[in-house]
């Protein structure tokens, strides 16, 4: 099977799960998704799973990078954070929907990966540094959404602080196995709504505000 009808499929079932974002269905229907993944797992890019990507971490299942993205209700003006680059594909999908992408990973082999994935779709919009993640971005704050892609225990206060009033953060919260999805909202007057979305699992968020980097 070609990429191109990989992705229909793929896409065919995030509408059949729920994701009803036009410009999130698009960008998954023309990103070349199989590039961010090894080689020898191409095959299985547009399968809803997670997969491998090496050091211990992996490429999110595309319903959750669909899903994610969605509760971000992105409308292409804004400067977003994300945090935990992994394979680069969440990143090229925030930089589609977005003006600016600052994203941050902790792990170089990785990163210096995911910018050579990135920098071959010519996505020059999307700064990536190598860093705790868990610590956000301050010199590029504020933000006008926040995307985590990795689980944490709790929701590190300096995120709010870095969010723009107005701004959307996306995170999941919970122990080591298990994790909802929370949604923050951040009002002009600077006020903080919380609201847990899906169940979620992800691999853990290792850092000074996040999870130790012990087994």
């Amino acid at each position: 099977m070609n990429s191109a009808v990989a992705r229909k499929r793929m896409v065919a079932e995030l509408v059949k799960r729920g994701i009803t974002d036009q410009r999130v269905v698009n960008v998954m229907l023309e990103l070349p998704r199989h590039i961010f993944v090894e080689e020898a797992m191409s095959a299985q890019a547009y399968n809803d799973g997670s997969l491998p990507i090496g050091e211990k971490q992996t490429i999110s299942q595309p319903y959750i990078v669909a899903r994610m993205t969605e509760l971000l209700a992105l409308t292409g003006r804004e400067k977003v954070l994300e945090l935990g680059t992994g394979s680069g594909y969440q990143a090229a999908v925030l930089a589609t929907l977005a003006d600016r992408v600052c994203t941050v990973e902790r792990i170089r082999p990785l990163a210096l990966k995911a910018r050579k994935a990135l920098d071959s779709l010519r996505l020059l919009n999307v700064n990536l540094k190598i860093g705790d993640g868990t610590e956000g971005w301050p010199e590029e704050a504020p933000f006008d959404a926040i995307l985590v892609t990795a689980g944490a225990p709790f929701l590190p206060e300096c995120l709010i602080e870095q969010l723009a009033p107005g701004g959307r953060l996306v995170i999941p919260v919970g122990d080591r196995v298990d994790q909802k999805l929370l949604v923050v909202r951040k009002g002009m007057d600077g006020s903080v709504t919380r609201e847990e979305a899906d169940d979620c699992r992800f691999v853990r968020l290792i850092g000074k505000n996040g999870w130790s980097d012990e087994p």
